[in-house]
């Protein structure tokens, strides 16, 4: 029997076979006065025969499923040449596809694979020499061996990412085409475009690229916000570079914060799946049974198996729509750091003498800092306020906070409701642009 196994690292694979090994033994045999011939040692072969005899039998049920070649004739063999014949019955299939090969996933993957694309990027760096070297002592031990001048090296990497217009709108990660010289757009037809980024948005992980085509196919959306775990869920991407890869699993969970994966400056509730995700896949689909987009597949956890993790749709539609129209994307800012209040965080700050802060709720999102002059110290909150409410809408995560804040947009009025030493205080926020990132 074998069996094989299989390491996403490598193609390594096992083989292991049984082996049959026979071994054989001597029963002493007994002899009277010298007699060779005598009962005992007729009871020995005897013995000897019937003890064969099984094993006989062990050997034809171990062989018989061998095929072998003799040309030792049996008596009454018939030599005629015989015609080795393939047995059929009424129920075998033709080789050729049939609709019982067929399922949802193959659908969906005729359906959607014209409008995947592979996004392959070339950047031109420079390693700038360290001034150190250019330091004569140096010059004279390592002589002509060390560049005088900055060396320039070509950094390629590969994505995924989908049409969202038939007039050549592709959509995929911003760290796909990040700080890219040349963005290559390949069809799976063969066709391939020098595209252009449109805008990009580091806050979501999401990209725009225009390509000159029209008439392209383009994906179907669906509504993320009715995606449940258990559903369906199929990649399609360029993981590794393997064009038109096809993974197949289930939505593993909804709503996983950018902490609860270690990308703690993302503003996005992250749709997990166990459907293999590896690097190439960044960018592509994550589709649902009907084959529409619920997400655009975006990160792994290194050293983790069945762990990926995508965008919805309708936060990566939301951002594109951005970028198309304007070119960048304007996140709500509001200048405060808050946890969630557990009862861990309310003992701490009861045994700390140096916090002159009641804490009488039970449960919301503690602000533990305001940002001078931000829209919260403009709105009157203060370091202490348990945020019960934002926007109508109960919270009890920083994230759920984050996400309400998101969706308001910049300048909207947004009603807050906070719980400040034992009384309800209720408030109103206008948000601002984010700051810009120092790089």
């Amino acid at each position: 029997m074998r069996s094989t196994s299989y390491s996403k690292d490598s193609n390594r694979f096992d083989w292991r076979q049984d082996k049959l090994s026979h071994k054989s033994s001597k029963a002493p045999i007994a002899t009277l006065s010298g007699n060779t011939n005598t009962v005992s040692q007729f009871f020995w072969q005897k013995r000897a025969v019937r003890l064969l005899l099984p094993l006989i039998g062990i050997g034809v049920a171990l062989l018989g499923s061998c095929s072998r070649s003799s040309n030792t004739l049996l008596p009454g063999q018939d030599t005629t040449p015989q015609t080795l014949e393939n047995p059929r019955d009424g129920n075998e299939r033709p080789l050729v596809p049939t609709d019982v090969d067929r399922n949802f996933v193959v659908e969906v993957v005729e359906k959607v694979e014209p409008t995947v694309v592979r996004i392959t990027t070339s950047q031109v760096v420079q390693n700038r020499v360290p001034d150190a070297f250019n330091d004569p002592f140096f010059r004279r031990f390592f002589g002509d061996g060390i560049p005088r001048e900055p060396q320039e090296r070509t950094v390629r990497g590969i994505g995924s990412g989908f049409v969202i217009n038939s007039n050549g709108l592709i959509l995929t990660n911003a760290h796909v085409v990040n700080k890219a010289d040349i963005v290559t757009v390949a069809f799976s037809d063969g066709r391939s475009f020098e595209g252009k980024v449109l805008g990009e948005d580091p806050v979501t992980d999401i990209a725009v690229v225009q390509i000159p085509a029209n008439n392209l196919p383009t994906v179907e959306m669906a509504n993320s916000e009715q995606v449940q775990p258990g559903q369906w869920a199929i990649a399609i991407g360029n993981p590794l570079g393997l064009q038109e890869t096809v993974t197949v699993g289930v939505v593993s969970g909804i709503g996983r914060s950018a902490t609860d994966i270690g990308v703690s400056d993302k503003r996005i509730g992250f749709i997990q799946t166990d459907a293999a995700i590896n690097p190439g896949n960044s960018g592509g689909p994550l589709l649902n049974a009907r084959g529409q987009v619920i997400g655009v597949n975006t990160a792994i956890i290194r050293g983790a198996q069945g762990l990926g993790f995508a965008i919805p749709i309708d936060a990566a539609q939301r951002i594109a729509q951005q970028l198309i129209t304007k070119g960048k994307v304007e996140h709500p800012f509001i200048g405060i750091q808050m946890v969630p209040l557990t009862a861990e965080v309310k003992e701490k700050l009861k045994n700390n003498p140096n916090r002159n802060i009641r804490i009488e709720a039970e449960r919301g999102v503690l602000i533990i800092g305001i940002a001078k002059g931000s829209p919260a110290d403009q709105a009157g909150l203060r370091a202490g306020d348990v945020i019960q409410s934002v926007n109508n809408q109960p919270v009890t995560k920083a994230e759920e906070v984050q996400q309400l804040v998101e969706e308001s947009g910049v300048g909207s009025q947004l009603p807050m409701q906070v719980q400040r030493g034992g009384q309800t205080v209720e408030l109103t926020v206008r948000p601002e642009p984010l700051p810009a990132r120092r790089e």
